[in-house]
């Protein structure tokens, strides 16, 4: 066969590799069913047991870990309704990438690092809390910043003040804010904190400089977003030095501080995306009777589809190409800031050259690699998913893939 040919089916079938290795989990431990929310991805169960503060009377949805009908049947021409729940249409569109999707059911535990336990944090790469209504276990709370901590994606989504939907004397904002500022591990370790306010807003005070991955990502330029009784949030670069606003309310400075609507920040190996509204996430359907509405689409012009997309695809790629095998197995490293690519190997190198290719096998970059060095850099500025081959005298060293 063509050496080309070999080339670009070693590539896609790195790609199709790559994005079935990337898990996004669901939670719907924290009654995020209760009184007029649907914020899961599959609505078709129903849960006949009485669970306080969770889903009383039986008669609200209780997703199961796995959605029906089979994501594997998901298709580029799938309808966004081919599951129901309000966060159904951002589940679809992740499987349509070539991510995995599951939920983390009513009952189920969140932990670090349990073997016994199937749905642990460790076996995900993104977990999607869309506004908890019960407060985090001290446990709880060590494992969600240690599955961050060792390279995870957390996407953090709240909503207003006064929004406890289960009657249990705790909302989302209060929660997210007990989660940082009383836990086990560091005081505030996403240097972000939930301001207790209630306010609608149409915001067009974007920061949108062409390195930015959550406003300007691989989903398209966020121009708009739309909040529906939401609250703000503030960040602390002292406490985080990475946390940036990028989403801000129309007047506000997007140098500030305060007045923020969608933050980001790294910790650790991992990385954080938080929003202060869950109405942009909404897709309109779920249980009958429940008061929803399509924010993901028919809101700020298809923004917010963009915006949780480019947030998604940012939190997957992690700071390194996250539980890569094969990029493990030969010690290679790669952080991704910007439009700068970082590598690191676990051996120096001599007379090695480094190759990128895209998704075609076209080489789009190629250079030596300093002599007795075991890391170097480039800038790269397209987005996409891209394979790297580095070769010395003796042959190929090591093949991998990375995100931008």
């Amino acid at each position: 066969m063509n050496k080309s040919i070999l080339l670009i089916t070693f590539l896609v079938l790195s790609v199709i590799s790559l994005n079935a290795q990337k898990k996004f989990l669901f939670d719907a431990s924290k009654a995020e069913t209760a009184g007029n929310a649907d914020w899961i991805i599959d609505a078709d169960h129903w849960n006949l047991d009485y669970v306080p503060y969770a889903t009383p009377g039986g008669n609200e949805a209780n997703a199961q870990r796995f959605p029906t009908p089979s994501q594997n049947n998901i298709t580029s021409s799938t309808s966004e309704t081919y599951w129901k729940g309000a966060l159904s249409s951002w589940g679809v569109e992740l499987v349509k990438r070539g991510y995995q999707v599951e939920t983390l059911p009513y009952n189920g535990q969140i932990t670090w690092q349990n073997s016994n336990n199937p749905q642990d944090l460790s076996h995900y790469d993104v977990f999607v809390v869309c506004e908890p209504n019960i407060k985090f276990t001290s446990s709880e709370k060590k494992a969600i910043i240690k599955f961050v901590q060792n390279g995870g994606g957390l996407f953090m989504i709240s909503d207003h003040d006064n929004s406890d939907r289960n009657g249990d004397g705790y909302d989302s904002p209060f929660i997210w804010n007990d989660l940082m500022f009383n836990n086990q591990i560091q005081n505030n370790p996403f240097g972000i904190k939930f301001n207790y306010e209630f306010f609608n807003e149409n915001t067009y005070n974007i920061v949108n400089n062409n390195g930015n991955p959550i406003t300007n990502g691989e989903y398209g330029k966020v121009t708009k977003v739309e909040f529906y009784g939401g609250t703000s949030m503030k960040i602390y670069p002292s406490a985080n030095s990475s946390v940036k606003g990028v989403v801000f309310m129309q007047g506000s400075s997007t140098n500030g501080n305060n007045n923020i609507l969608c933050a980001y920040s790294t910790f650790g190996n991992g990385k954080v995306v938080a929003i202060g509204d869950s109405s942009p996430a909404d897709d309109g359907t779920g249980d009958n009777g429940d008061n929803l509405y399509n924010g993901w689409l028919e809101d700020a012009n298809g923004n917010h589809r963009k915006l949780f997309m480019n947030g998604s695809v940012w939190l997957a790629s992690g700071t390194t190409s996250v539980n890569d095998k094969e990029e493990m197995k030969n010690n290679i490293n790669i952080f991704v800031e910007n439009n700068k690519v970082y590598f690191k190997t676990g051996q120096n190198l001599n007379n090695a050259s480094l190759s990128i290719y895209d998704i075609s096998g076209k080489e789009i970059f190629k250079k030596p690699l300093p002599a007795g060095s075991s890391e170097t850099s480039f800038n790269l500025y397209e987005k996409g998913v891209f394979i790297y081959r580095i070769i010395s005298d003796n042959g190929i060293i090591a093949t991998g893939k990375f995100i931008k």
